[in-house]
């Protein structure tokens, strides 16, 4: 079994470093995610926000770390190509049962973000999040499927002015490379196109963006310098406004 997840640990890897923005259409069921790869997508990744609210859960760690992986076993099974997986802050596991569950569903990615929500909602100190983002890799190393780890920060979430947090952000996001992330996360960046292109030009890995499916586009972000995209919670919400739009009119009082 590892052979082949490591198989596509390797795929999904490779998809990265194509040299353009690697678009990974966020999902949360079976049906988004064939639809997904029935438009031709190579990979998926599937997101907190958007499970949570398919399952009826809150986003934030509202649902368990076993409740996840049981989750998102289907839609992963469901399609033949590499799902990464939203893992939020962890839910109070170590990186060891992080990724023994994510292989066990068969994920060959995750993202981890410094926000703890089990712990409050505090935020991890850069080296707290690089500490856990070398366990994350050391435990992928040792099953031996090269998980692809997204290193995700909140700092920009949590700031009003997004310019006084910048330096942080960058030295967090480069310690998280060093520890062994393959890729970074700053979110809540997406409309600010000076901000991704300091880190864009700061970071030694592919810099991950949100992006809305039809308020954006993907040549800005490849203008951006951007390596990949996703669309969060994005997705969803535009599904959701669309399909409003579409049955308001058959309402009868």
């Amino acid at each position: 079994m590892n052979e082949q997840l490591a198989a596509r640990a390797r795929t999904l890897a490779d998809l990265h470093a194509a040299g353009r923005p690697l678009v990974l259409p966020t999902v949360w069921d079976v049906w988004s995610a064939r639809t997904a790869v029935s438009a031709g997508f190579e990979a998926l990744t599937i997101g907190s926000h958007p499970l949570a609210d398919s399952r009826g859960a809150a986003d934030q760690e509202g649902q368990t770390f076993e409740e996840v992986i049981e989750a998102v076993r289907p839609i992963i099974a469901a399609v033949d190509v590499p799902v990464s997986v939203d893992l939020e802050a962890g839910y109070g596991k170590t990186p060891a049962e992080l990724i023994a569950g994510l292989l066990d569903a068969g994920g060959v990615g995750l993202n981890v973000e410094d926000t703890v929500h089990s712990e409050g909602g505090r935020v991890r100190t850069t080296a707290e999040h690089a500490d856990y983002v070398a366990g994350l890799r050391a435990a992928a190393d040792a099953a031996g499927v090269p998980v692809w780890v997204n290193g995700r920060t909140d700092l920009f979430a949590h700031a009003s002015n997004h310019d006084e947090v910048l330096d942080d952000a960058i030295a967090r996001l480069q310690a998280l490379v060093e520890a062994g992330a393959d890729s970074v996360y700053p979110v809540k960046i997406h409309e600010n196109d000076a901000i991704i292109t300091a880190i864009v030009g700061a970071v030694k890995a592919p810099v991950n963006c949100t992006a809305h499916p039809v308020k954006h586009d993907v040549a800005r972000y490849a203008r951006l310098g951007v390596g990949r995209v996703t669309y969060g919670p994005l997705l969803q919400s535009a599904l959701t406004d669309y399909l409003r739009e579409i049955v308001t009119p058959w309402k009868t009082n």
